[in-house]
């Protein structure tokens, strides 16, 4: 855990000296994309801001940032976690703090689909951009990609995630697209995680874009997930979305999903980071030992 010398520090620097964000940015270690095993685990932290705090049924679950960082701390620090998606306030965070160096880096791209609101589908490109990923020398950018075929908003949602592929694919830099179809139930957005679903997700998101070549999906663990892995050829890293149930079971849909061709590894934030007995480096351990196993 960070101690609280850590973040007095943190705050003086961004006082004082952001230029040094940039700096830390471009003299941070780099590593290949994936190692020998062709594997990935990567810690997610980009739901706050989209204003979604909760975990497990405590809405502010999230909202205390040193608790958070000190939790993607822990996480960073333990073996076989390949790196971190989020937005640039933490990964900013992070950089500061001199926890990103041999990791991938994944920048979240649109926010502005804030939970609850009237357009939550229509998912503004409020955070990173593909020219400013390349700059500050991450490894791709993440688009959440909600398909409500009742809802007009997803259409500018899916038009923008299209140009932010098409700008990850020149730059050669990875497009991770993470693709629901769902619907408005009690004024709650709601994903729909049915095979048949899923696949048809896969399907829109797999096009978008003027090329796929650096196309990378982030899918739910659904039922029948064989049946989806046959929805494409694209490289497929899992979620592990807002955990519920006993930590177990989980663990058994995940292993049966690492199992499958072109499963490439996870991508889990809540799950790791706040688990039901409060020990994230076990949490992180026991994901570790799925996915690099």
């Amino acid at each position: 855990m960070a101690d609280s010398g850590q973040f007095a520090e943190l705050r003086e620097l961004r006082a004082r000296c952001p230029e040094l964000i940039a700096a830390r940015a471009a003299a941070r270690k780099r590593r290949p994309l994936l190692r020998a095993d062709g594997k990935m685990m990567i810690v997610a932290a980009d739901h706050p801001a989209r204003g979604a705090l909760g975990v497990r049924g405590v809405a502010d679950a999230m909202a205390d940032r040193y608790d958070l960082l000190s939790r993607l701390l822990t996480a960073l620090g333990r073996p076989g976690v390949d790196g971190l998606l989020a937005t640039a306030d933490i990964i900013e965070d992070l950089l500061l703090l001199g926890a990103l160096d041999d990791k991938v880096v994944f920048g979240s791209m649109n926010r502005g689909g804030v939970a609850g609101a009237s357009f939550e589908l229509d998912d503004r490109f409020t955070g990173y951009d593909a020219a400013t990923i390349a700059a500050m020398g991450l490894d791709g950018g993440k688009m959440l990609t909600r398909i409500d075929p009742a809802d007009a908003g997803t259409a500018a949602t899916l038009e923008a995630a299209g140009r932010a592929v098409t700008g990850l694919a020149s730059r050669q830099l990875v497009a991770m697209l993470e693709p629901f179809i769902c619907r408005r139930q009690g004024g709650r957005v709601v994903n729909d995680l049915s095979a048949p679903a899923v696949i048809k997700s896969v399907a829109i998101a797999s096009g978008l874009g003027a090329t796929s070549g650096y196309t990378w999906l982030k899918l739910p663990v659904a039922d029948n997930m064989d049946k989806v892995m046959t929805a494409t050829t694209l490289p497929v890293l899992l979620l592990g979305g807002d955990p519920h149930g006993p930590a177990s079971d989980t663990h058994a849909r995940w292993k049966a999903a690492l199992a499958l061709p072109g499963v490439r590894g996870f991508v889990v934030g809540r799950a790791l980071l706040y688990p039901e007995d409060g020990n994230v480096a076990a949490a992180v351990d026991a994901a570790c030992a799925l996915v690099h196993s």
